[in-house]
């Protein structure tokens, strides 16, 4: 008797669904790269005749450190020229005051009760050797900033980048002697797709609040993948015209309190913690079917179409927020030529993808 052997079940592979709270993670990768970098130039000219320990290429530094000194000798004798003629214009000054009020005295004796004219009263001299006194002064207080000058002190905490000059050599105003960063935060710009901003925070660009969506900064550095944690501080204020991506500001403060810092120039990768979801799926990439259809499993091993609602797609794999249950089983082999109640058959045990 000639029989038509049975066509056996496709074999297929497939995902427990579990629909729970899940928060949106996006990420991003960028430079680290300092909050606070200054130049660090002279206002007065002159030899170097010093630099500190630390005033060299990775030196560390504090706020309020000398780092490098200037031959005060010029700036010294000026200022000592300037008290002496801080001095005279005193004395000047004094004098012309006695001379005032003897003209007045005299006056009054031989004019009573009759206000003295102000020429009489040497007003216009008095006023002559006030304002000289006055202009000897700002001398001295300017002699006195000249020398102050002759030090160079660190702004801020920091760390030296590039060093330019060395002792013996001469200086002018303006000229550049180092390159400065500060130690106290720095910043990683990640760039990112317009539609990636409506899962987080961004101050001044998606509301009016001022605090940004949290981070997670990773940098794979001396042998460990190490984490920082940062903040999302702000937008670059416009769209880059050749790539359409959204520069996102992300801080990290005290970047150097631990060792390996995280150090400017390294390249990181940013998680950044977007708004939760109270119930929603996380589903393979390869679950998701054309049409936002995904293939089911259902309990008489039969193959199911049906249609979800997605709320994101992302390398981790596809956000689903309606359309599934948990404990139902997902599809995610590629099959030629499938049909809605086609029996399968299930390889093993199905995994989970928890959020």
């Amino acid at each position: 008797e000639r029989k038509v052997p049975a066509v056996p079940a496709p074999v297929v592979q497939a995902v427990n669904v579990r629909v729970a709270p899940h928060t949106v993670r996006i990420s991003g990768q960028g430079t680290v790269r300092p909050l606070l970098n200054a130049q660090l130039v002279p206002q007065v000219s002159g030899k170097v005749t010093g630099t500190a320990a630390s005033l060299v290429n990775g030196g560390t530094f504090k706020a309020g450190d000398e780092l490098l000194k200037i031959d005060p000798i010029d700036y010294e004798l000026a200022v000592t020229l300037a008290a002496a003629r801080v001095g005279d214009a005193e004395a000047k000054y004094a004098l012309s005051q006695e001379e005032s009020e003897a003209a007045i005295q005299e006056w009054r004796d031989l004019n009573p009760g009759v206000k003295p004219p102000d020429l009489v009263a040497r007003k216009p001299q008095l006023s002559a050797a006030r304002a000289k006194l006055e202009a000897e002064e700002a001398d001295y207080r300017k002699a006195l900033l000249q020398l102050e000058r002759t030090r160079l002190r660190a702004p801020f905490d920091g760390v030296v980048s590039a060093k330019m000059v060395d002792i013996g050599q001469y200086v002018t105003p303006g000229q550049q002697v180092a390159t400065l960063y500060g130690t106290a935060a720095v910043e990683i710009v990640v760039p990112l797709e317009s539609e990636h901003l409506q899962w987080f925070h961004v101050p001044g660009f998606t509301g009016e609040a001022r605090e940004g969506a949290r981070a997670v900064v990773r940098v794979p550095i001396a042998g460990k993948v190490r984490e920082w944690s940062g903040r999302v501080m702000r937008a670059e204020g416009r769209v880059d015209e050749q790539t359409r991506l959204i520069n996102v500001v992300v801080r990290v403060n005290d970047p150097y309190a631990r060792k390996p810092p995280l150090a400017v120039g390294l390249f990181a990768t940013v998680e950044i913690e977007g708004r939760a979801i109270e119930q929603a799926a996380l589903l393979p990439r390869a679950a998701l079917r054309t049409g936002d259809h995904v293939w089911l499993v259902d309990e008489d091993q039969r193959l199911r179409f049906r249609k979800v609602e997605v709320a994101r797609i992302a390398k981790t794999g596809v956000l689903v927020v309606a359309g599934l249950n948990t404990g139902e089983h997902v599809i995610v082999s590629q099959m030629k030529a499938v049909t809605d109640g086609m029996r399968v058959q299930l390889l093993g045990d199905t995994a989970e993808m928890r959020p």
